[in-house]
């Protein structure tokens, strides 16, 4: 716990200066809604390139579903925090607090930490992200129905 907390700090630190709509150049890679699958993660970026050496932009919907939520999330907050410049993370609609007691990362961070202070730690970097991004002049953002 006390790694997540120094992380989502670090996280802090770095995406409360960050604006709501982030500008991001092309070439950038495009992801959304890994849902937690962290072997898909690293797939993608097996697939698309190492980062720093690849820029990309995460659309939200990092939690809830898979079996790895808490993996998944912490690995792309790592990165933020080691390449802020290389990697863009929107907030989806399973970034939310309500969102997230339903769909299982609130119940998988019980079951891997024994408390919800991690889910905690986490929930609160969610208010902190990006809502949408400009890719090259060109707003790209999330559509919640």
């Amino acid at each position: 716990e006390s790694e997540v907390k120094a992380l989502c700090a670090k996280a802090r630190e770095i995406l409360v200066e960050e604006s709501n709509v982030q500008r991001v150049d092309s070439p950038v890679t495009v992801c959304g809604d890994i849902h937690g699958q962290f072997y898909d993660l690293k797939e993608l970026f097996r697939v698309g390139g190492d980062v720093p050496e690849t820029n990309y932009l995460f659309m939200g919907d990092f939690v809830d579903r898979g079996f790895y939520s808490v993996e998944t999330f912490l690995l792309l907050l790592a990165l933020k925090v080691r390449y802020p410049d290389r990697i863009t993370l929107i907030r989806g609609n399973h970034e939310s607090r309500q969102i997230t007691q339903v769909y299982g990362f609130y119940d998988e961070c019980l079951r891997k930490y024994g408390s919800v202070t991690v889910w905690r730690y986490c929930t609160e970097i969610f208010d902190y992200l990006s809502l949408s991004a400009i890719i090259d002049g060109k707003v790209s953002m999330q559509v919640y129905f």
